[in-house]
This record gives C-alpha cells, structure tokens and sequence, in this order.
C-alpha cells in the first residue's frame, strides 16, 4: 500500500460526504423529516416500473431545462438510479452540483433499496418484496454496521 492511514481517512471522510446509502435513505424517509429531496433520474420506463415512495422523477437529461422548477436550492437532494453498475446517479448528481445544489448519491441505486425489502410504488400501488439475504438481513430492521 502506497498511502498513509491519514489518507485513507481523508479519502473515507469524503466519500460519506458525498454518498449515503439505502438503508440510511430509507430511515431518514420514515422518520418523517429526512432533509432532502429524492431524485430518481432514470427514464420515464424505469419510473414507470417502479420507484422509491416520496421520490421525485427528474431524469438526468432533463436536469439542467427543470431541475429549478422542480427542487428547492435550499434543501439537499439525494439521487439514486438503476444501481451499482449504473453511474446514472453519479452523472445526475455531477449535473446537479454543477446548478448549485447540494447533492449526495444513494448507492445500491433502486436494485439495493428492492433487494433490501423496501417498499417500492408501481402501476399496481405499492409493493414489497423479502428481503434478500445476500444483501440485507433478514428479521431486523437495519444492518447495524
């Protein structure tokens, strides 16, 4: 290893600056006042298939022509997208950093927050899937890591 446990802990530091993930999202959305915005910002047909309770749809693309209209500058935004071999979320967070607006990106993307038991809102209303236990355990509510 070529760095100092200095930088390993500055470069930790910041990557929990900048990203949260589902289980994190998931409590502060039940608590009730979570402290941002969740932006779903894949296409219309991923929105469409299913998408996390409370999110708001924006599509990477369409950021910079309705972001504005659609979040306040003043609240912090989480973006999330397909999951961890996407890095749609990576991009609309980037866009939306670059509009001002202070952002983290959910990792594990929709694919986590499903796999991990969370309800997800669809066509049909809202479902929830077990949990799966490769991901997430199975008979508690959090990780406790």
């Amino acid at each position: 290893m070529t760095h100092t446990p200095s930088q390993a802990a500055a470069f930790f530091e910041t990557r929990l600056a900048f990203q949260t993930d589902v289980s994190d999202v998931r409590t502060a959305l039940t608590g009730g006042r979570p402290g941002f915005v969740l932006v779903d910002s894949r296409g219309t047909a991923g929105w469409e298939q299913g998408h996390v309770p409370g999110a708001v749809h924006l599509p990477t693309a369409d950021i910079p022509a309705r972001a504005a209209d659609l979040l306040d500058p003043a609240v912090p935004v989480v973006t999330y997208c397909w999951g961890p071999g996407c890095d749609g979320a990576a991009r609309a967070a980037l866009a939306l950093a670059r509009l001002g607006y202070r952002v983290r990106e959910m990792i594990g993307g929709i694919e986590y927050w499903i796999r991990e038991g969370f309800p997800l809102v669809t066509a049909d209303g809202t479902e929830q899937r077990p949990a799966d236990p490769l991901t997430a355990p199975v008979g508690a509510a959090i990780c406790a890591c």
